[in-house]
């Protein structure tokens, strides 16, 4: 029992016991000849607070009043707000699916429909319509009783307008004659109250009350009748109610004056009871009434009739007026009344009549399936609601009853919903699991409810239930990571890749964006190289990439999308720069420097196949674009020699003769494989000659080179010749006899290359257009030699020496500087080697 069925028990009890008090006190009183009106008051006073101690609202309303007019306010009876209310959603529920006769507004109760108390309630003397007030969050129901209260809208009437009787004239005086009872749709004090029967000489009325039938009344004979002097009376009767204001209705009796019907007709049975089931086929008998008459011939022979029925019945039996049988006429539903009440006439011949009564009771068959109506349905429902979550409220209702009334209600297993059950015929559909939009985003539930008749009836009904979205699925990038690959050189603003991310979430949750994520490519931040387009994906490249700078980088790049609060993921992107044919070879040797130039020099006795000289060069770019080749372009003897494709080696094509000329200028193109291929030229100058005796000849290969000092060296020259003229003569000799005893070994390959002429981050590599570090040669440098570096090697490679040669000293020499060996020359750098390039450098000034 819950705290307030205890309050209303204890209530209930108190006060009862107070009316027993008073009215055993009362009681007391009255036996003494005086009555106590302040107990009757105050009894009155608490039966009606009893009725408030349960909580339930009742109203009192008059019938056939206005729509729209206001008859309660639910709000200050219950001590709750208007906005409450609303916020818990109150609503008026009645069981059955008939008119709505009120509803509530605000928190005000209105009629909605009209209301015709007869129509509802018939001759009953209360006429509650029940209602329920039906509260959410919590749920919470208030009976709500609504008492139809009759008004004077309906006069009496007489089932006939004209009465008519037989009486003979033999008829004692006294005699009495039952009359037609007048009907009355209203009740209580606006039923019928009263009836009145025209002055005449014959008759007086005879008015009787019965708890059962009602007021009726009877003709009484108060002068014998004479139908020799008066063989017919006319009398109006009149039957008053008691409403304001009054309503009357009249009937005609005519009295034909005949011999004497001294007996009125039996019914074997005062009330017949019958059960009628519903939905019984127009046609059936449902009673068969019977009255017998002692008189003979006319007077014997009984009619049967309806005496009081009401619009309703009567559009639903018929009586036979030979027979008495009582037949079914329309549709029987005990829905719409479960009990009538039938008035049978039996009227002899002469109009003498008696009445009995048909009372049928309808008996329900489960003839109506269940209703289910959604009362409430909280959609879209947020996919992130804890299992339990309350999303709607079901009301079940069937109009049947007893077993027929009971229902079982159910849906379909494979979803994460359940139905509990709850308040009389209410369920409220909660979740049993956590709900995935992403996975399933709506729901078709089917309700099914089933009553528990033979046979039995089931109803459904499918709601849909949408989830809605939450921000809980970051971006995900359709690759782990990706790569691409930019030629470099690129225009500014091409794209170069693109990513791609997908949010499985709706709208803005699932509205993707991306950025670069900050970070720096050769301590340059990556926005100064690429740019992303925010709603795409698409990168571009800010400006042109070099691939020589660098080749590749990563970039991480961010794809967040615009839920609250946002979600993001990273992917790694990795741009590869592809190489472009976009650097000339550079030539490393020979290079010149301001207005010097080298010069080989290549002994005349050189065979074919000697090298002479070599090209070296190099390509910044890489792959096939930094593959060389050589070709001699312009030479001044075009058979003499030949170079290398990729290795860039100057050799003789043939043996050297004496009728070649001493100067030898070639041209050499160096060429990448790139397309379009790019090319660089150089010029070598070779010196054919055995001895320096010869130099003076090299002037005419560098005048073009030599002209912008030619003044300079030339006062030199003058200056210098006559003061060390003895000295260039002795050196001359002395320069002769070495060469005399190295004819091919200094010649053979003579070229050494310094090494600030090879870049550091080159390889040497053979036949790819590089010098092999085995590759020794000796420099002579030309009349612009002051301002150049050289160095004399400190080895040679085996394979420049020739076949059974050897580097000794020579024994009949004893001089540290005329008579030694190549080899001793090479070694001796700490005198020899010295004085010989002094002496080397002035030679060439003073023959230029």
């Amino acid at each position: 029992m819950t705290l307030r069925s205890v309050d209303e028990t204890i209530c209930l009890v108190f006060n009862w016991s107070i009316v027993y008090w008073l009215v055993c006190d009362n009681t007391m009183r009255k036996s003494k000849g005086f009555l106590n009106f302040g107990a009757v008051f105050l009894i009155a006073f608490i039966a009606a607070f009893v009725g408030s101690c349960y909580g339930d609202l009742s109203y009192s309303v008059p019938e056939e009043m206005k729509k729209g007019t206001v008859f309660g306010n639910i709000a200050k009876d219950l001590g709750l707000g208007v906005k409450a209310l609303s916020d818990r959603k109150a609503r008026i529920d009645m069981e059955s699916e008939d008119k709505r006769f009120c509803d509530l507004q605000g928190g005000e109760l209105v009629i909605t429909e009209r209301i015709d108390r007869e129509e509802l309630c018939g001759s009953k003397p209360s006429c509650p319509l029940n209602y329920e007030l039906v509260l959410e969050n919590p749920l919470e129901l208030h009976r709500i009783t609504l008492q139809i209260e009759d008004i004077n809208d309906n006069p009496p009437r007489f089932p006939e307008s004209e009465i008519k009787f037989e009486i003979r004239e033999s008829a004692d005086k006294g005699a009495r004659f039952p009359l037609d009872e007048a009907h009355d749709s209203d009740v209580g004090r606006n039923g019928i109250q009263s009836y009145s029967l025209q002055e005449n000489d014959y008759f007086t009325l005879s008015v009787h009350s019965n708890s059962d039938v009602g007021k009726y009344c009877e003709l009484v004979l108060e002068k014998e009748l004479d139908r020799e002097q008066k063989q017919e009376v006319t009398l109006l009767l009149t039957a008053t109610d008691g409403g304001t204001p009054l309503r009357s209705g009249t009937a005609v009796i005519r009295v034909i004056v005949l011999d004497a019907n001294d007996n009125l007709p039996v019914f074997s049975q005062a009330v017949y009871k019958v059960s009628l089931a519903e939905n019984t086929p127009v046609g059936t008998v449902v009673v068969t009434v019977s009255a017998t008459d002692a008189d003979e011939g006319a007077n014997g022979e009984v009619t049967y009739a309806f005496s009081r029925i009401s619009d309703k019945a009567a559009r639903l039996f018929s009586v036979d007026e030979v027979t008495g049988e009582i037949k079914v006429i329309g549709t029987i539903d005990y829905e719409d009344k479960y009990e009538y009440e039938l008035r049978i006439q039996a009227k002899d011949g002469a109009g003498l009549a008696s009445h009995a009564k048909v009372d049928i009771d309808i008996t329900d068959v489960n003839d109506n399936a269940p209703v289910i109506s959604i009362k409430s349905l909280n959609v879209p429902i947020p996919e992130n609601v804890a299992p339990g979550t309350e999303v709607g409220v079901i009301n079940v209702q069937d109009k049947d009853t007893g077993r027929n009334k009971q229902m079982r209600c159910s849906i379909q297993q494979n979803v994460p919903f359940k139905l509990n059950p709850s308040i009389k015929n209410y369920y409220t559909l909660v979740t049993t699991a956590e709900l995935d939009r992403e996975l399933v985003g709506d729901y078709n539930i089917t309700i099914t409810a089933t009553d528990e008749g033979s046979p039995p009836l089931s109803a459904s009904k499918t709601i849909h239930l949408s989830v809605s979205d939450i921000n809980d699925n970051p971006p995900v990038f359709g690759e782990q990571s990706y790569s691409t690959y930019v030629t470099e050189n690129n225009k500014p603003g091409s794209s170069v890749c693109s990513v791609t991310a997908r949010d499985p979430d709706w709208r803005q949750n699932g509205t993707v964006f991306y950025s670069l994520l900050p970070s720096e490519v050769n301590g340059v931040p990556v926005s100064s190289y690429l740019s992303i387009n925010g709603d795409t994906g698409v990168i571009h490249a800010v400006r042109p990439f070099d691939y020589e700078q660098f080749r590749s980088f990563k970039v991480q790049v961010v794809a967040r999308d615009n839920g609250s609060p946002p979600l993001s993921s990273n992917v790694t992107v990795s741009v590869f720069i592809t190489d472009e044919n976009d650097n000339s070879p550079q030539i490393l040797y020979p290079t010149p420097e301001g207005n010097s130039f080298m010069t080989e020099m290549v002994p005349k006795a050189a065979l074919s196949g000697s090298l002479v000289s070599k090209v070296i060069a190099v390509d910044a770019d890489s792959g096939q674009n930094a593959w060389l080749s050589y070709q001699i372009v312009k030479s001044a003897d075009p058979g003499l020699f030949t170079i290398g494709l990729h290795s860039g080696e100057i050799r003789a094509q043939r043996d050297i003769s004496e009728s070649d000329s001493m100067k030898q200028n070639l041209v050499i193109s160096v060429k990448d494989n790139g397309q379009p291929s790019l090319s660089t030229s150089c010029a070598v100058y070779l010196l054919i000659s055995d001895n320096l005796a010869e130099v003076p000849e090299l002037k005419d290969m560098s005048y073009e080179e030599s002209n912008s000092k030619l003044t300079s060296y030339l006062i030199i020259a003058l200056v210098s010749v006559s003061t060390f003229f003895l000295t260039f003569i002795i050196l001359i000799i002395a320069v002769r006899l070495c060469h005399r005893r190295k004819p091919r070994l200094l010649f053979d390959g003579a070229v050494a290359i310094p090494s600030a002429y090879l870049p550091p981050n080159y390889a040497d590599v053979d036949g790819t257009g590089t010098l092999r570090s085995t590759y020794n040669y000796d420099a002579y440098m030309t009349t612009g030699s002051r301002t150049s570096d050289f160095k004399f090697v400190t080895s040679y490679n085996d394979n420049t020496l020739p076949s059974g040669t050897t580097l000794k000293r020579s024994p009949v020499d004893n001089s540290d500087c005329l008579n030694f060996t190549s080899l001793d020359f090479i070694e001796n750098g700490s005198k020899c080697s010295t004085l010989v390039n002094h002496l080397n450098l002035y030679l060439l000034e003073c023959v230029s």
